[in-house]
């Protein structure tokens, strides 16, 4: 797989509709960790990530099976709106009970919330609650930053960045079992903010 390195996705694309399909594992793998970053940028109140992560690589498969080389965009930018809107329609989609984790979502990624929300617009939201989402979406990282410790916010970060307990736990100097206690806490205090 180390031989792909050093050539461009689209060019791996290409070889990949030529008959090479071993490519297709390969940007899978290249990508697997941005689907879990976008994964863990998902809040889910009494949730699991792993939810989110399966339907991320679901983006990604798309992504792979259905990139054309010949438009103007990149292969990473494509597979960007494929894995966010595959993680976007996973949750829209979820209206019954046993997925009701899914149905109270809260994206924490700045920068990727206003991306994902431009992104995910179609032709049937409406401008006015899309507008009233953004209030409210602020509105709750506002109240999250007031009601977190210091600690917490720094795990909170580190956590979305996509590193697990362990390695929060030697970044910040604390056992693990300090980094699952903020953790907890962290969501206890999202559910009551939400």
């Amino acid at each position: 797989m180390c031989r792909y390195n050093e050539t461009e996705d689209e060019v791996l694309i290409q070889r990949l509709r030529a008959g090479e399909s071993m490519i297709a594992d390969y940007l899978m793998e290249k990508y697997k960790g941005l689907v879990r970053k976008k994964a863990r940028a998902m809040f889910l109140i009494g949730g699991d990530t792993d939810d989110l992560i399966q339907e991320g690589m679901i983006g990604l498969f798309k992504a792979v099976r259905d990139y054309q080389p010949d438009r103007e965009t990149s292969f990473q930018s494509f597979a960007n709106m494929c894995i966010d809107r595959q993680i976007y329609s996973a949750i829209k989609s979820s209206n019954r009970q046993k997925h009701q984790p899914l149905n109270t979502y809260i994206s924490l990624s700045d920068r990727e919330m206003e991306e994902n929300l431009r992104d995910s617009c179609t032709e049937h939201d409406n401008p006015e609650a899309i507008l009233i989402d953004r209030e409210n979406v602020t509105a709750l990282k506002k109240e999250m930053k007031k009601s977190l410790s210091s600690l917490e916010n720094q795990v909170f970060q580190l956590y979305i960045a996509g590193n697990g307990y362990v390695e929060i736990a030697e970044i910040l100097g604390k056992t693990p079992k300090a980094v699952d206690n903020a953790l907890r806490r962290i969501r206890k205090k999202m559910k009551r903010c939400f």
